[in-house]
């Protein structure tokens, strides 16, 4: 097998999970257990783990909340923003690219009473600052947008978004999950009042995640999902998840420090697979191809006389997705690619391949190859050589 869906998962580094064990066995504590050594030495590491994150994202330790992955994060910042600031207004503004985890916060206020503005994209997935500058109103509370997509890895402008939005008075939250460790991501360059990150999608645990929360300036008000104890500021309640917090810690330092090597190696890699498969097979379209993306990811779309599903099932051997995993399976065309223009059969027809720290290039050499064969089946006057 050859594993070209990091943008999925990732694999734990590692030195990541060296880390993480002794807060399984040694330094089993309870974080919030202030009275002996054992929960003093799981606080310790979660207060390492927030600078080690909040060093990453260039913010304050102290505005970090960890959650239990993207998901909640962005379901607890979307959520608990429009609860908070709903005198203000309950106007809420996405785009159309979105993850599901925020389309879906949306939809569930949406049938709450509030109204919900749904911005399109480009033929690269690329949002208008203009489109959303038409779009606030007074009333708008809050501005989503994804920093990078998942799907075709498009760079969105955030900073420029960041700053139409705070124009109008709004708040605005960027789901950073696909930017963290492939591309620089600064909350105090960028602006952003709110950030949703993860640590599985870069060398770290599953199940545990971050929330940033603008505390300077004009401090971003949560009404929070979960109720409980009181941990991370009242904003999200249960116990810590020690070891997972370690090993987010952990992964987004060794990010930071990998950050302009992987980008450099992986951004030559992908470009060289793409050039190739677009040399030898005719009609082949790179989907967001005309926008910055992260350096790791390639949106395939193959020509007319492809069968999008038997194209996944002649790659079976190549781990590869033809949509976000959370909607890996549902039949449907990715929503990402049919509002970037493409049609559904086209965007049946396109495959993600997204490389990561331990992609070589024989493993590329392989996908092309079992991409090579595949087309060669369908016997149509597309394949150059």
């Amino acid at each position: 097998m050859i594993y070209l869906d990091y943008n999925a998962t990732t694999p734990v580094d590692e030195r990541v999970l060296e880390r993480m064990l002794p807060y399984f066995t040694q330094h089993f504590g309870n974080a919030s257990s202030k009275g002996h050594v054992y929960g003093w030495a799981a606080d310790e590491a979660v207060t390492l783990a927030r600078e080690q994150v909040g060093a990453t994202l260039e913010a304050s330790p102290d505005a970090i909340v960890f959650t239990s992955g993207a998901t909640e994060s962005a379901n607890a910042a979307i959520k608990g923003i429009a609860q908070a600031y709903a005198g203000r207004g309950r106007h809420l503004i996405t785009v159309a690219t979105e993850h599901k985890a925020v389309l879906d916060a949306y939809r569930a206020l949406q049938r709450q009473g509030y109204t919900i503005t749904v911005l399109p994209v480009d033929a690269d997935g690329r949002v208008s600052v203009a489109d959303l500058e038409a779009a606030l109103t007074d009333e708008t509370t809050l501005v989503s947008v994804m920093w990078a997509n998942n799907e075709v890895g498009t760079i969105q402008p955030i900073a420029d978004l960041v700053e139409a939005t705070h124009a109008r008075g709004a708040l605005f939250m960027t789901d950073a999950t696909q930017a963290v460790g492939k591309i620089p991501v600064s909350v105090a360059e960028s602006g952003v009042d709110v950030l949703v990150c993860t640590g599985h999608k870069a060398y770290g645990p599953k199940g545990v995640g971050a929330l940033y929360v603008r505390r300077s300036g004009r401090p971003v008000r949560l009404a929070p999902l979960l109720n409980g104890g009181g941990q991370e500021r009242g904003m999200r309640g249960g116990t810590l998840n020690v070891p997972g917090i370690v090993g987010l810690g952990a992964a987004f330092e060794l990010a930071a420090q990998h950050l302009s090597e992987d980008a450099e190696r992986l951004s030559r890699l992908r470009d060289g697979f793409e050039n190739r498969l677009q040399a030898a097979v005719l009609g082949i379209r790179v989907n967001g191809g005309g926008a910055q993306r992260v350096p790791n990811t390639a949106n395939i779309g193959f020509p007319d006389g492809v069968e999008g599903p038997l194209l996944m099932a002649g790659l079976r051997n190549v781990a590869v997705s033809s949509g976000s995993a959370c909607s890996s399976g549902s039949g449907k065309p990715s929503h990402v690619l049919t509002a970037m223009g493409l049609s559904a059969e086209a965007a049946k027809r396109s495959v993600r391949f997204s490389l990561g720290r331990p992609t070589t290039q024989a493993d590329l050499d392989g996908a092309f190859d079992a991409v090579f064969a595949v087309i060669n089946r369908f016997n149509a006057p597309m394949l150059v050589s």
